[in-house]
């Protein structure tokens, strides 16, 4: 990572989608439809196909994640220690913030 505040840099302008396929993957191995899934329901973020798998071979083309062997059509991916560490680097990035703006608005806008 070339700028250790924001370690989602380089994986393109849909790096929120990386973040929440990886926050689905450290879960365990999931297929494209599961992933959907899953990040559908912690998320309330749909993912459309073509989205998802252009975020998957960004983030196997980086090693985030690997591709395993299916005898099936669907293909599962998991989570490479790689990419939880840059799970972990982006969620200690993210709480920063989410407690700097907490702070701020219990404190200017008498917000709890």
């Amino acid at each position: 990572m070339n700028d250790p505040r924001n370690p989602l840099e380089g994986l393109g302008r849909n790096a929120e989608v990386s973040v929440l396929i990886l926050s689905s993957l450290a879960g365990g191995p999931k297929h494209g439809y599961a992933l959907i899934k899953d990040v559908e329901g912690f998320s309330g973020i749909r993912l459309s196909p073509g989205t998802l798998y252009e975020a998957l071979a960004r983030l196997e083309k980086r090693g985030f994640i690997e591709a395993l062997d299916s005898d099936e059509r669907r293909r599962p991916y998991q989570l490479t220690s790689p990419g939880a560490d840059l799970l972990a680097e982006t969620v200690t990035s993210q709480q920063r913030v989410i407690t700097t703006a907490k702070a701020r608005l219990k404190k200017g806008w008498s917000i709890a």
